[in-house]
């Protein structure tokens, strides 16, 4: 098995609801026949009258598949509701919460097992089975209401922000794992074979998003022939068929081009495994809705940017790898492109502070991030922070004629509105109240 299908027989897992709950059919089809077979060697009754036990397990089973249906249908509301309110990109966040995925597939087992049991009721009543499926069925219902609380937690802008805001802080400390220090603070030495014209190209057949590449892969056959791979696009972009995808320099000819194509995943939509500018996309997608005129709620658009402001902290402490990859003799072997800090910090501010120019609360949540990472990342990084944050200032000016709210834009507040800053909070010594 390729690393191309692995890499899609664990995204599909990873994004799909459905596997889990099939296999808790199979799974209760198997524990209701070894518990009946147990009892049956044992030769355990319950003394039940078996048409009361029929009738009680049937209402059990028609009600567990009614609690299935409930819990689907909630599940879809949600997606639709998040996707309608957020951001569709929201979607696969839904589908992947293994809580809900667990619950799910609780929910069917019990489903199974009840109907198991009902048709084994015959003169006499299943001892075991029968309490197993009826106190399962009053677990589940706990379990459903503390399913539906979830859920309905989960249309709040602050808790999916919050996951999109852990997910993207994983994926950052996954693609970019050392930290930040001065010997990285230069550029590294041009190599000198992309100057040259490749010895081979190597085209995309199928279009589609680069949603991850197989970098050890590609570091291996590289050094197998013996030679330097470029990998052209960059992880989030789309390929059209036809497109380059792949320069090859300095030899490479025994390297089969769907071997090389076999190492690059293209899905329909963009994913986090190696892209860590798509949550920053999640993120701003949802500000620049709740800024919108037809929605106009700056409030979530500042609980965006405090989610922002973490992963852009976390961004900006790290060092931003080269896109090289070298073999164990220290010679370079796969060159890719990778976003830089400006690609980050203009995807984060850019776009909010275009539509949440007319806002004095986005306006000064904005400035507070960026007085804040000027203080707290690595010198290398505050000269483009600065320019944001003198951007910022004329776009207040822009926005707002009066000279009043033109000073309230210009001070940073964490809140937004609300938070408590001593140049305009604290009053003067003459104006303090004697005690």
């Amino acid at each position: 098995m390729n690393w191309l299908v692995r890499h899609r027989i664990q995204l599909y897992v990873r994004n799909s609801i459905w596997i889990y709950p099939s296999f808790a059919i199979v799974a209760g089809l198997i524990a209701v026949s070894l518990l009946s077979r147990f009892e049956r060697f044992l030769g355990w009754h319950s003394n039940l009258d078996p048409e009361t036990a029929r009738t009680v397990m049937a209402t059990v089973a028609s009600s567990l598949l009614t609690l299935v249906v409930l819990v689907t249908s909630a599940m879809l509301l949600v997606v639709q509701l998040a996707s309608a309110q957020l951001t569709p990109r929201i979607i696969a966040f839904v589908y992947r919460n293994n809580t809900r995925k667990l619950l799910l597939s609780l929910f069917v087992f019990t489903f199974t097992f009840s109907v198991g049991v009902l048709v084994r009721i015959e003169d006499s009543v299943p001892l075991l089975s029968g309490y197993f499926a009826a106190y399962g069925f009053l677990l589940n219902l706990a379990l459903m209401l503390y399913f539906i609380d979830g859920v309905g937690k989960t249309l709040r802008p602050s808790s999916v922000l919050r996951v999109v805001g852990l997910s993207g802080r994983e994926v950052i400390a996954a693609v970019y794992p050392r930290r930040l220090d001065e010997q990285q603070s230069l550029s590294p030495e041009p190599i000198a074979a992309l100057d040259g014209k490749p010895d081979r190209i190597i085209v995309n057949l199928v279009g589609g998003s680069v949603l991850a590449f197989d970098l050890k892969g590609l570091v291996s056959l590289a050094e197998q022939s013996d030679c330097l791979i470029e990998l052209i696009p960059q992880v989030g972009d789309f390929v059209a068929a036809g497109d380059p995808l792949f320069q090859i320099f300095e030899g490479g000819g025994d390297l089969s081009d769907e071997v090389l194509r076999k190492s690059v995943a293209l899905g329909q939509e963009r994913t986090l495994e190696q892209d860590p500018m798509f949550a920053f996309r999640v993120i701003v997608d949802i500000a620049s809705k709740a800024l919108s005129p037809a929605i106009n709620d700056p409030t979530t658009a500042v609980l965006a940017i405090d989610q922002i402001h973490h992963l852009l902290r976390e961004v900006g402490n790290r060092y931003l790898a080269e896109g090289r990859e070298r073999d164990r003799a220290g010679r370079v072997r796969l060159v890719y492109r990778t976003p830089n800090w400006e690609n980050f910090l203009h995807l984060a501010v850019t776009e909010i502070r275009h539509y949440g120019r007319d806002s004095i609360q986005v306006m000064r949540r904005l400035r507070a991030m960026l007085e804040n990472l000027i203080e707290t990342l690595p010198a290398r990084r505050t000269p483009l922070l600065r320019r944001e944050l003198e951007l910022l200032h004329q776009s207040s000016k822009r926005a707002f004629p009066d000279m009043d709210d033109q000073v309230l834009a210009d001070i940073g507040d964490l809140q937004g509105m609300g938070g408590v800053h001593e140049e305009i909070c604290a009053p003067s010594p003459q104006a303090m109240p004697s005690r």
